[in-house]
């Protein structure tokens, strides 16, 4: 009889432990709440878990989670969350997705312009974003130093939208070490930068018609890799890189394929250690810097690939719309000079 009632009292005691335990583990699980089966929109209940957990990470394990509307995080550092995805989680958008905003919308409620309260760190890590070829992926809508990192997002509109910033239009996240395809339209572009002082590195782009378009100043791109491998209709309207402003900087980036591998509006733009390369013929014209002013640029280190392989009409380095500006050309690596059709960049090389 004593041996029976220490085994029950040891029952209880292991059940209170591993209550205890769950409830101290310091993240929340969603499969606590929500089946990770991929037949039904879990988009409101992940919302609910989200808003009744401020401060806390909200663990997603392997699953498919389906959504059927933008799930947002908020920006006020009291209440906002991290969203830790497990390496083959997937958030998937429903068949019926009509949303123009993005699937995951971090610091997309409760804005706020404060990194002095512990909080305003929150972030987006790992698992796959899958746009089902209609949606966009991820934005960043508010809040300050938010981190979007080690994710996939494919069949994406748009893969990530940093939108202007809480402070006076910056925005200062960092997003490293993703991967983005979109769905292989006209309109699909990897990474869309409005907000300003941002840094981006360690990215590998496909599926899009512009790899990355910057709206803004102060951004830092290192090892950003966009590739065209979309059918040729309207081949000759795809960039790289494509840059409205000035005062960014660009550190080996490789624009693959695209017809013009980077464009700006003529402001003063840093190209260091940057490729430009085809591998195959595309269209007719292939221009590796195209810029619509005047050529305010600093080119370091370009390495440009026309090769033998490459039968367009027209190759071209150096485009510009208006004749001066104060910028130059240093170290230009040409596969084969003999292809170019325009001998503009030697008026800049230095």
């Amino acid at each position: 009889m004593r041996k029976i009632l220490l085994l029950m009292l040891s029952g209880i005691a292991l059940m209170a432990w591993g209550k205890k335990s769950h409830d101290v583990r310091g993240y929340i699980v969603v499969t606590d709440y929500v089946k990770a089966d991929g037949k039904r929109d879990v988009s409101d209940a992940i919302q609910k878990i989200i808003d009744e957990n401020p401060n806390r990470t909200i663990y997603f394990p392997d699953g498919i989670y389906l959504l059927g509307k933008p799930i947002l995080t908020p920006a006020e550092p009291a209440k906002s969350v991290a969203l830790q995805l497990s390496n083959y989680a997937i958030l998937r958008a429903a068949d019926g997705w009509s949303d123009t905003e993005a699937m995951v919308r971090l610091g997309g409620k409760d804005p706020a312009n404060n990194i002095t309260q512990p909080g305003s760190n929150y972030y987006l890590d790992g698992g796959i974003i899958d746009g089902n070829k209609v949606a966009n992926g991820v934005s960043i809508d508010g809040g300050r130093e938010t981190v979007i990192r080690n994710t996939s997002i494919k069949g994406v509109k748009v893969g990530i939208h940093v939108k202007r910033g809480a402070n006076s239009g910056s925005s200062d996240a960092d997003i490293h070490d993703v991967n983005i395809v979109g769905n292989f339209t006209s309109e699909s572009i990897g990474l869309l930068v409005e907000g300003y002082d941002n840094t981006f590195s360690n990215m590998r782009i496909g599926g899009v018609t512009i790899g990355v378009k910057i709206q803004s100043s102060g951004n830092s791109l290192r090892n950003i890799h966009p590739l065209y491998y979309n059918t040729p209709d309207g081949y000759e309207n795809s960039y790289g890189f494509w840059d409205d402003h000035s005062d960014n900087w660009y550190s080996f980036c490789y624009s693959d394929q695209f017809a013009t591998g980077f464009y700006n509006k003529g402001g003063r733009v840093f190209y260091t250690d940057c490729f430009v390369y085809w591998y195959s013929k595309r269209g007719e014209k292939h221009t590796a810097i195209k810029v619509d002013g005047k050529f305010n640029g600093r080119v370091t280190n370009l390495n440009v690939g026309f090769g033998k392989h490459n039968q367009t009409k027209e190759n071209v380095v150096l485009e510009v719309k208006e004749e001066g500006g104060q910028g130059t050309m240093l170290n230009t690596v040409i596969g084969d000079p003999s292809l170019v059709t325009d001998n503009t960049h030697e008026r800049y090389t230095k």
